[in-house]
């Protein structure tokens, strides 16, 4: 069991309040030379940082490059399209409805907010 002083250390750590969030996201390692991203899903977002898991593993440090959309629920008016440039922190072994997955956290190094553009029924 952690002690308590662990327990600060850990929630000081996370200054940022983080939201459970599955949303579908976007991966591509900047170092690879493929333009093509590969899919995995969000677990939890906050404004610093995201955890995420996908099919392959990350070495740590690797820099990756996420898009994800919020949906417009969760911002209270249009779909957001979200492009982030993140750090890899820590990757694990996980094991997600039967599946072997890789746990990945990140850090947001730099992001861009882009607004959905509004549908033809909405002009």
């Amino acid at each position: 069991m952690p002690s308590s002083q662990t327990q600060k250390e850990n929630k000081e750590r996370r200054s940022a309040r983080r939201f459970q969030l599955t949303l579908p996201v976007a991966v591509r390692t900047v170092s690879s030379r493929q333009d093509e991203s590969l899919g995995g899903r969000t677990r939890d977002i906050s404004a610093r940082g995201l955890y995420f898991t996908v099919d392959w593993e990350f070495n740590l440090g690797s820099e990756v490059d996420l898009e994800l959309t919020l949906p417009a629920e969760i911002t209270q008016g249009t779909e957001l399209l979200i492009r982030a440039r993140c750090r890899v922190v820590r990757a694990e072994k996980k094991r997600d409805k039967g599946t072997d997955r890789i746990g990945v956290a990140a850090i947001i190094q730099r992001y861009d907010i882009v607004r959905a553009e509004p549908s033809s029924s909405e002009t």
